[in-house]
């Protein structure tokens, strides 16, 4: 894995750019967990990638929403992918379409009106990966063009301190930060992200356990449930297991 910095034009939107390259011609399932990020992907494979559980095929040019359930991809022969990782509110912005209508799912870019994703598609191939990254980085300056929409700056600053806290911030905190009400804050957040505040926070939570697990040499589980502010083991070992289908010992097992 590889990753690059975006363009300056489209650092408001995008987080990171992510490069995967496998060159193996066996079958791969790669796992993809909540982390509250949205992404584009575009994909080169021998054949289309299935999306499991849905055993659905995607596009090989997409934008994603929010993950609230496991997922894998599952990938038939050597691949190269490429995905943008988007911030929380970018989507609305980019396609303007409901956040919610896309959890655990994807849009496939060629719906767009307005913007031509397929003269896109057609400049990728056979490209090396920095002009990809550079064509569709263009791409995306496009659709923030070809959007009239302004982002909400409260829930950007919302996201921005849930993320800044690892989410264990209260909402009622946080609202409190922003001088705005519990039902006007959760009206804004799920036409902005898809999800509400609480949903959100626990995905953040949730994500930083994760990656602790994934890069530290912690032996014990108990010091990452209490580094990212579970409650106890228990409580910790519960949302594992709803966001990843596995307890933290089994995903550990795997790495």
């Amino acid at each position: 894995m590889r990753t690059y910095k975006p363009k300056d034009e489209i650092t408001p939107f995008i987080k990171e750019i992510i490069f995967l390259e496998d060159r193996d011609n066996s079958k791969v399932s790669l796992p993809f967990y909540a982390d509250g990020y949205p992404g584009i992907m575009y994909s080169e494979t021998a054949k289309p990638i299935c999306l499991l559980p849905e055993n659905k095929l995607l596009p090989n040019f997409f934008l994603y929403g929010q993950t609230i359930e496991p997922i894998q991809l599952q990938i038939f022969g050597g691949y190269k992918i490429i995905v943008f990782q988007l911030y929380p509110f970018a989507t609305r912005l980019l396609i303007k379409e409901d956040p919610k209508n896309l959890n655990d799912t994807c849009y496939d870019l060629n719906l767009i009106e307005g913007v031509s994703t397929k003269t896109t598609t057609e400049k990728l191939i056979g490209q090396e990966t920095e002009r990809k990254i550079h064509v569709i980085s263009d791409y995306i300056l496009s659709l923030v063009k070809n959007c009239s929409a302004d982002p909400d700056n409260s829930i950007k600053l919302a996201i921005s301190t849930l993320i800044n806290s690892k989410g264990v911030i209260s909402i009622k905190q946080l609202r409190e930060q922003l001088f705005i009400t519990e039902r006007t804050f959760e009206r804004k957040f799920m036409k902005e992200i898809g999800v509400t505040p609480k949903q959100f926070a626990k995905i953040i939570q949730f994500s930083f356990s994760l990656n602790q697990i994934k890069e530290s040499d912690y032996t014990k589980l108990t010091n990452i449930a209490y580094d990212n502010g579970f409650t106890d083991q228990s409580h910790f070992i519960k949302t594992f297991k709803k966001y990843t289908g596995r307890t933290p010992k089994e995903i550990l097992a795997q790495l």
